[in-house]
């Protein structure tokens, strides 16, 4: 893949983090209901993706092995 589109989809994915923090931000305190935690889920995976894309740790993107 190439680097560029990696740094378009990472930041895309961080984009979503942070989207998906607004309302988390508007309460106060720890999430207590099933909604909240799952939104604290989205956002941590979201993070996790964008980490993926922008650093490729262990080569996934660069082998490419779904083309």
């Amino acid at each position: 893949m190439i680097s560029r589109d990696r740094l378009f989809i990472g930041t895309l994915w961080i984009g979503v983090a942070a989207l998906m923090t607004i309302p988390l931000s508007l309460d106060s305190g720890l999430p207590s209901s099933a909604g909240e935690l799952a939104q604290v889920f989205v956002i941590v995976f979201a993070l996790f993706l964008a980490g993926i894309y922008l650093l490729d740790p262990w080569g996934v993107l660069s082998r490419q092995p779904f083309q």
